[in-house]
């Protein structure tokens, strides 16, 4: 089974690259091409193609129009005008038979050199003469240079980066300021706290206080009874006169 790797190397994309041209210029189908790629890469043939049109194929543009034309060509020189099927220059090792088909050893990844694909045009094509000994990694497009910044963009990306700057100045004052007011809030709090403190003590003593006097007038309020008790009546007695006298005891 087929597993995807994690990443393709230049020495994949080069024999994907070299693949798909000989099998155009041979005639035969991209697909094609895939299928071979992908078994001696250990991949699908789907992500072999998804890598030519998405990144190999921009490389090659010129080494592929190349390629059709030679295929053209051939195909003026051996069908006489008519146009040629296309053959497969490949086949699965599950539908390739063995008598026809030699099987192809697979490829080291680590030592695979390109080889030079030179084109060998017909007496009545001379153009393409110019063009032995030339390999189509030779035609891969140089990569586009980095656009130069004008003088705007300079100018804006400083006014940009002042305005940041302002920003972050304004926000750091704001933070210094909160924070301020924090420390601020945090004091006044203690404060409080200690005040709260004072009078819960101070409600503590008063409580205390008020018990103990409570207890003293019980006490004194017992002490009075006590004595209205031990106190006896006094004693009256009527003289000849009819007065009451009290009587001393």
């Amino acid at each position: 089974m087929k597993q995807r790797q994690d990443a393709w190397s230049e020495e994949n994309d080069l024999l994907l690259a070299e693949t798909v041209l000989r099998h155009v210029r041979e005639g035969s189908t991209q697909l094609n091409a895939f299928e071979e790629v992908g078994d001696k890469l250990n991949r699908t043939s789907a992500a072999c193609g998804f890598r030519w049109n998405a990144v190999v194929r921009h490389q090659y543009e010129k080494a592929l129009q190349l390629a059709k034309k030679q295929r053209k060509q051939k195909m003026r020189a051996t069908g006489k005008g008519q146009p040629a099927k296309k053959k497969l220059l490949y086949a699965p090792p599950e539908t390739a038979a063995p008598q026809q088909i030699k099987e192809e050893e697979p490829v080291d990844v680590q030592t695979y050199e390109p080889a030079i694909m030179v084109y060998s045009a017909p007496e009545e094509q001379p153009e393409f003469d110019d063009l032995e000994g030339v390999s189509y990694s030779s035609l891969k497009q140089p990569a586009a240079p980095a656009p130069e910044l004008t003088m705007d963009q300079i100018i804006a990306f400083l006014e940009t980066y002042e305005s940041r700057a302002t920003h972050s100045t304004a926000l750091k004052q704001e933070n210094i300021r909160l924070k301020r007011e924090l420390d601020d809030l945090a004091r006044r709090n203690e404060d409080l706290e200690l005040k709260i403190a004072k009078m819960e003590e101070d409600s503590d003593t008063i409580q205390e206080d008020y018990e103990t006097l409570m207890k003293i007038m019980n006490r004194a309020r017992k002490l009075t009874l006590f004595d209205e008790e031990d106190r006896t009546s006094p004693k009256f007695k009527m003289d000849r006169n009819g007065n009451l006298e009290k009587v001393a005891e």
